[in-house]
């Protein structure tokens, strides 16, 4: 339309050589010229707020695969001190803390120290509430505790690993660690 308004005022001047005519034949043209950069403006505004919105969402998912992260660590150490602090129960066989032991559903026995409990209970009921602290803190985790027995003088070695699948993403992450306790 200011295209058609600048071209019928820009004849009527030709026509009549009236200046007015000219003079409001270029304030269109102005006119124009402000409307397109004020278009191009907010084309470039849009642009940087949706790169702005997209560096928000990262930021969100990335903040929330690093609490998983730090809890998945935090709960593999955890386990790594309940075993090193309940000695007496490595020295068991079956391994007290070997999950294939309970068929992965350790029972738990509310056990507050290893005065009311076995040493093999108190492994079981740590083992039953790291599982529900597992279950409670990461996305559909897959937890193991592999034990390799020590020879005669030798230490046992637990393999504890975390694994997990976060929303939208393709792959597994894991946390692991190996304690060794005599």
């Amino acid at each position: 339309a200011a295209v058609v308004t600048i071209g019928l005022k820009s004849t009527a001047y030709l026509i009549t050589g009236s200046v007015g005519l000219l003079s409001d034949a270029a304030e269109s043209v102005v006119n124009l010229v402000a409307a397109i950069i004020a278009l191009v403006a907010l084309v470039v505004l849009s642009i940087g707020l949706l790169g702005i919105a997209s560096l928000y969402v990262t930021s969100l998912r990335t903040g929330r695969t690093a609490l998983i992260r730090t809890q998945a660590v935090s709960l593999v150490s955890d386990l790594g001190d309940r075993i090193r602090a309940n000695s007496r129960a490595n020295t068991t066989a079956p391994a007290a803390y070997d999950l294939a032991t309970y068929g992965g559903a350790p029972v738990t026995h509310g056990c507050v120290s290893a005065s009311n409990c076995s040493a093999d209970q108190l492994a079981e009921d740590d083992l039953s509430h790291w599982l529900d602290n597992v279950n409670a803190s990461l996305p559909g985790p897959v937890a193991q505790v592999l034990v390799t027995r020590g020879g005669p003088g030798l230490p046992d070695q637990y393999d504890i690993q975390l694994t997990w699948q976060e929303a939208s993403e393709n792959f597994n992450y894991r946390a692991s660690t190996f304690v060794i306790a005599a």
